[in-house]
């Protein structure tokens, strides 16, 4: 496992501060529930505030990395697919935590990989285009104007901002779109009649193993191509778990704008902590998994049926989520596993 020094160039105390502020959110809630991974815990962690390392003392330093050590050890050298989109993409905050979290995961050897959408930045430049956005069924309509805009936007300006970022904060960044290296192949959605829309029909991980390798944290945008080289707009989450499926992934993250599964959907206390898939397919015949929580329950359960260990569906907006959900005890959102 690669040291904060070694990956960072910090001194000791300096290594030490550093994960203490990412993790110190969730210390006083994790002394009180070990592994209750309920509401309450995650109200706390999103209500409590960061506290300034020079309010810790060295012991509670210590004992907030010692919680978190047994999880670094179990996922070292392991990749983590992260899909990343809505509110945690518009609000500076949400996106520099997101970023501090993947950069401290890559220091300690996990092998993160992000996934991005960028929905309301397209939406801005459509709009100073001209070019009304139009969906069906939760589905963007992508005409030929409308594709050029997302390959602009999301290969160019969200992908490289979110890549000067990773590398402002101390990694290392690659930044490519599923068309490079055929990473993505995709058929257009034709019976859909959505446009230059496409679902993931292949997955070439070559280029993607290669950087992961070879140290850096590859970060895609979801635009693909068809057998005939054109592009397609895929959906983010699907292309995440498409992706954790080809690399064999230790867990698949999606963050989203919930708390997780919910039994009640007006109620966050109703929250199911871990699911499996037979629960999955239980609760959507009964029409508690419903609506836009269909298709990504669907898509972690087709990741996890090839060889995804485990997906998780996590509230982005809560400040460090991907952090609190692998790194403690109570986790914030939904596990859902074989």
């Amino acid at each position: 496992m690669a040291s904060l020094t070694q990956r960072q160039g910090l001194g000791r105390t300096a290594c030490v501060d550093y994960a203490v502020v990412r993790l110190a959110p969730n210390y006083e809630m994790r002394a009180a529930s070990i592994r209750s991974r309920n509401v309450q815990c995650a109200a706390a962690a999103v209500e409590t505030k960061v506290p300034s390392v020079a309010d810790l003392s060295n012991l509670d330093r210590v004992s907030i990395l010692a919680e978190a050590l047994p999880y670094m050890q179990r996922f070292a050298g392991k990749t983590v697919v992260v899909k990343y989109g809505g509110a945690a993409m518009k609000d500076p905050t949400l996106k520099a935590g997101v970023i501090t979290d993947l950069v401290l995961l890559w220091t300690v050897g996990i092998r993160p990989v992000l996934v991005h959408g960028g929905g309301p930045e397209i939406n801005s430049w459509l709009g100073k285009l001209g070019i009304q956005p139009e969906f069906k069924g939760g589905l963007r309509v992508t005409d030929g104007d409308t594709m050029e805009v997302v390959e602009m936007v999301l290969g160019g300006r969200v992908n490289k901002s979110l890549v000067s970022l990773i590398q402002q904060s101390g990694g290392k960044a690659v930044g490519l779109s599923g068309k490079d290296g055929d990473l993505l192949r995709a058929r257009q959605m034709v019976e859909k009649d959505i446009g230059y829309v496409g679902e993931v029909t292949r997955v070439d991980a070559t280029l993607l193993r290669s950087l992961v390798n070879s140290g850096y944290i590859p970060v895609v945008a979801t635009v693909a191509a068809d057998e005939h080289g054109q592009a397609l707009n895929v959906n983010a989450d699907t292309a995440a778990g498409e992706i954790a499926a080809a690399l064999q992934a230790e867990k698949l993250i999606l963050m989203t704008d919930v708390p997780g599964v919910l039994k009640d959907k007006d109620d966050v206390a109703t929250k199911y902590a871990a699911l499996n898939i037979r629960e999955c397919r239980q609760l959507t015949d009964e029409g508690i998994i419903a609506g836009g929580m269909i298709p990504k329950v669907q898509c972690c359960i087709r990741c996890l049926s090839q060889g995804v260990t485990a997906a998780h569906i996590i509230d982005g907006r809560s400040r460090h989520s991907v952090l609190m959900e692998l790194l403690t005890d109570e986790g914030v959102g939904t596990m859902i596993t074989g």
